[in-house]
């Protein structure tokens, strides 16, 4: 069982706090209403020639999409409130690497805690390709109560079981665009699809111009999201109007 480290409970406490007293530096951007995507779309018309063609020889070690960048090291700090409590996601770009299917992949690190107590831990797997669009590999999933895993729902590996690697940000957004981030039949089927480039987003961490909007949705699930990518920083700001209309938050990025 993971715990967080106290010091970096402690610097992320007296981050959260000084985010608190932080002033409101202007309103969020309004969600459109013009752009729905129907999550219930067949499979058939966004598993096919959606993403680029697969070439494990096509990839670099790196991960530097603007919108996606993963330098190891890297720890972004993420805070919402839920009907169930505080909910903090810290997601670590780790140092080390997994091969799948040919390809060098960064292990990422991702943890949600409720209240202080770890709920989700995971492992994801992610790659860029030399055309800078970064591809999704898998994850090894856990949800855990009361420090007990209680479930491993959702967890896939491209190449096994019918899985393929699904694209999470391409290096050139095009708008309307639907295309294929989890690809794993009946276990994780995440689509995506891009709203606007010019997105403006106040977080915690700051005020962003010019960033990319997304709706994200899954096919297993009545049910979407809506995501902001920022050039330089990476994903800022996550909605959900489903659910309690819950916002999740970018507060902080540190280094490890």
């Amino acid at each position: 069982m993971i715990r967080p480290a106290p010091l970096i409970v402690t610097a992320l406490i007296l981050t959260l706090q000084a985010c608190d007293a932080r002033a409101p530096t202007g309103p969020t951007t309004s969600l459109p209403e013009s752009t729905p995507v129907d999550p219930s779309a067949s499979t058939a018309d966004v598993r096919t020639s959606i993403n680029p063609p697969f070439d494990p020889s096509n990839f670099v070690a790196a991960i530097t999409n603007p919108y996606l960048p993963m330098t190891p090291g890297t720890l972004f700090h993420y805070r919402s409130e839920t009907p169930d409590g505080v909910e903090i996601n810290l997601v670590r770009v780790t140092r080390q690497t997994k091969q799948i299917l040919g390809v060098t992949v960064t292990v990422i690190h991702d943890q949600v805690f409720l209240d202080g107590e770890l709920t989700e831990d995971t492992f994801d797997w992610e790659a860029q390709d030399r055309q800078g669009n970064v591809w999704y590999f898998g994850e090894d999933s856990k949800e855990l109560e009361n420090g007990q895993v209680v479930s491993t729902e959702g967890s896939w590996e491209a190449g096994k079981q019918g899985a393929h690697a699904g694209v999470i940000m391409f290096a050139h957004p095009q708008l309307g665009k639907a295309y294929v981030q989890e690809d794993a039949p009946d276990v994780a089927e995440d689509r995506a699809k891009a709203l606007s480039l010019k997105a403006k987003v106040d977080v915690p961490f700051g005020h962003f111009q010019n960033c990319l909007h997304t709706q994200e949705w899954t096919l297993l699930e009545h049910d979407r999201e809506h995501k902001f990518y920022c050039p330089g920083v990476g994903l800022v700001e996550e909605r959900h109007p489903a659910g309690g209309n819950i916002t999740n938050e970018l507060v902080a990025i540190t280094q490890f």
